[in-house]
């Protein structure tokens, strides 16, 4: 979770969103050099009280901004294009999960591993234990393997609702009602992480929590042998 007077994102727990956050530092790097290039330009062209007429009318000059903003839109757009093309990667999963929206809740299944399914709903706040987090807090966790490709198989039952728990793993798929969309990753280490459907979907649109709880696969095999035994 995040914590007060924090700066910077929160730590990657995926490759994917190790490669994002360095696009984003990418991308701001080449920001702030634009930024303090035309404050630079500014502040010459109000302090000084001399012209050339060199910058007023000058073929090379009108050459060069225009041929730097177009490099400068490639190498934005070059490692852009090849984060999009690493989210599409699906490489053979070592597990299928299928997210199903409600209104409101998410029901998850593992059929490809067990016949288990469940429904995930928010727990109340009365409910809530010490250090469990208000409004983020579900019933029963999305569990999953650490350093295990997964996949997500996700669509809705009713209305549009979002997968969303971008924050960690930058991860996010709308689901769709006929519709079923995938998405993959790897959690790199074990942990318990949140997110919330991003999507409009009806009055209590804010109280559908995503909790993803990763954990070794010991401890996947004893949780999905202790689900079975109360289903």
């Amino acid at each position: 979770m995040a914590h007060p007077a924090q700066l910077e994102f929160q730590d990657a727990t995926s490759p994917l969103m190790e490669e994002l956050l360095h696009f984003h530092d990418h991308a701001l790097m080449i920001v702030l050099l634009i930024s303090v290039l035309v404050l630079y330009i500014i502040v010459c062209m109000i302090t000084t009280k001399l012209s050339d007429k060199l910058i007023l009318d000058s073929q090379e000059i009108e050459i060069i901004w225009t041929v730097l903003p177009a490099i400068t839109l490639i190498l934005i757009a070059l490692p852009s294009l090849r984060i999009l093309y690493l989210m599409d990667e699906i490489n053979d999963p070592h597990l299928t999960i299928k997210a199903m929206g409600h209104q409101w809740y998410w029901s998850y299944e593992y059929t490809d591993y067990e016949d288990l399914g469940f429904d995930s709903y928010m727990l109340p706040t009365q409910d809530l234990t010490p250090g469990q987090f208000r409004l983020l807090e579900a019933d029963h966790r999305m569990v999953i393997p650490v350093e295990s490709p997964i996949r997500v198989l996700i669509s809705a039952e009713d209305v549009l609702h979002s997968w969303a728990w971008a924050v960690h793993p930058g991860h996010q798929m709308d689901a769709v009602p006929g519709r079923l969309n995938q998405t993959a990753f790897i959690t790199a280490r074990p942990g318990v992480y949140y997110g919330q459907c991003s999507e409009i979907c009806g009055a209590n649109h804010s109280f559908m929590p995503i909790v993803v709880e990763a954990v070794p696969l010991n401890h996947f095999e004893a949780w999905t042998a202790l689900m079975l035994e109360e289903t």
